[in-house]
């Protein structure tokens, strides 16, 4: 437990000192907000998003830029950099083992990730008067499951990737797709019907982020398609990472 806290330490000095990757991961959202917010027109209540503001319905989008950056980008290609350059190898013959500097990794993602989504919502509520999620649980849920899939992606392509180009390659198109299937690229209402139906299940799930923030359930369908891409990119991940 102390090895682990020391890797953690040591690891978030490491995060808070790189600070492109800390202000595009947790600070990118909430500015892309903020410059939308600004525009007046986007900021009235339009019924072609249900009476609701184009800034209130593009906002679960904007969660899904910090999903896709610290799941699908930094992390893969952190731990890829890590296993190129020997340090999971070395690490295994101290007692801090590999399991804890990946253990830290994800907490110091998963914390990113939170940080980012608190700053976004506040920022939206406190700024422009955006609600707050109507369906907290329901919006938890689809949170927790969203990024469960995109992580256990994340963690599938560090760990098939021996080398940081190789982890870039594999992540830069998942990360693409999401960021386009949520929403990011061209706002959802824009998209063909097909696509917003597969984007509706496509990690991380933003049709079940988007109803449980203006207060209707979240399908079960969705919640159970983030669970199931979880488990089953988690699985494989675990069977196939290798230390060296």
């Amino acid at each position: 437990m102390h090895a682990f806290g020391q890797i953690l330490k040591i690891e978030a000095r490491l995060y808070l000192r790189d600070l492109p990757t800390l202000l595009s991961t947790i600070g990118l959202p909430t500015l892309v907000l903020v410059v939308l917010g600004l525009i007046p027109a986007l900021r009235k209540p339009d019924p072609l998003f249900d009476g609701q503001s184009f800034v209130a319905y593009f906002a679960p989008s904007l969660l899904v830029i910090t999903l896709a950056m610290a799941a699908l980008n930094v992390l893969p290609t952190v731990l890829a950099t890590y296993r190129e350059r020997g340090v999971l190898r070395r690490l295994a013959t101290t007692p801090a083992s590999p399991a804890a500097l990946l253990a830290a990794q994800l907490v110091i993602t998963l914390l990113a990730i939170l940080a980012s989504a608190v700053l976004l919502v506040l920022v939206a509520r406190l700024a422009f008067g955006v609600p707050l999620p109507r369906r907290p649980l329901g919006f938890a849920a689809a949170f927790v499951l969203g990024t469960a899939a995109l992580l256990a992606l994340g963690l599938l392509v560090a760990a098939v990737a021996r080398t940081t180009k190789a982890a870039q390659a594999l992540a830069v198109p998942l990360f693409l797709l999401a960021m386009f299937f949520g929403g990011v690229y061209l706002p959802r209402f824009l998209l063909p019907d097909f696509l917003v139906r597969i984007g509706d299940y496509t990690p991380p799930g933003v049709q079940a982020l988007l109803d449980a923030w203006t207060g209707t359930a979240p399908q079960p369908l969705h919640l159970v398609v983030m669970a199931v891409v979880a488990l089953i990119a988690g699985t494989v991940a675990a069977r196939l990472f290798r230390w060296e």
